[in-house]
């Protein structure tokens, strides 16, 4: 992939978790940035960061669970470690740190 196919992948998928995350109902906070940084803020204080790495083509997580990376597979980001799809994952560890359920339709 490209860069420009890879800017334009990573976007939409941003622009989606931000809608997503509006549809949840979840008490938490977030801000899509420039640069394509989306920040997600719970109660708590503690954040989970998603961002878009170009060289690598690559979407990162930063969450309290750790750091994981995501690559395009032609359909979806799956993680590069265990195969998980990005939605479901950020599902997952949303969920664990705003101590309620965050649905993001995965």
């Amino acid at each position: 992939m490209n860069e420009s196919e890879f800017a334009a992948l990573a976007g939409a998928a941003m622009t989606d978790i931000e809608r997503r995350l509006e549809a949840s109902g979840a008490d938490i906070d977030f801000e899509l940035a420039a640069g394509g940084v989306l920040e997600i803020e719970f109660a708590d204080g503690s954040k989970i960061i998603v961002n878009r790495h170009a060289a690598a083509r690559e979407i990162w997580v930063a969450a309290r669970a750790g750091g994981f990376h995501f690559r395009h597979d032609g359909g979806v980001w799956r993680d590069t470690r265990d195969g998980e799809e990005l939605l479901a994952k950020l599902a997952r560890l949303a969920s664990a740190q705003a101590g309620e359920t965050v649905d993001l339709g995965a």
